[in-house]
């Protein structure tokens, strides 16, 4: 686990795209759950920042 810290503190590409793309998912499961009132209202706007962080992060070095 202390590999995906020091990726991520040296800004590699590989930990931040998995943050990104986990940033994503949990909007896409606020999205889609039924139950919790407030996830349903901010889950777009968490899709839509893991969605630019992703398209920032695929710019950084291998």
């Amino acid at each position: 686990m202390s590999g995906f810290f020091t990726g991520l503190f040296r800004f590699k590409r590989g930990p931040w795209e998995m943050l990104a793309t986990l940033i994503i998912a949990i909007g896409v499961f606020m999205l889609m759950q039924p139950f919790v009132m407030w996830a349903f209202t901010y889950s777009f706007i968490t899709t839509l920042v893991g969605t630019v962080l992703f398209i920032i992060v695929s710019h950084f070095p291998e």
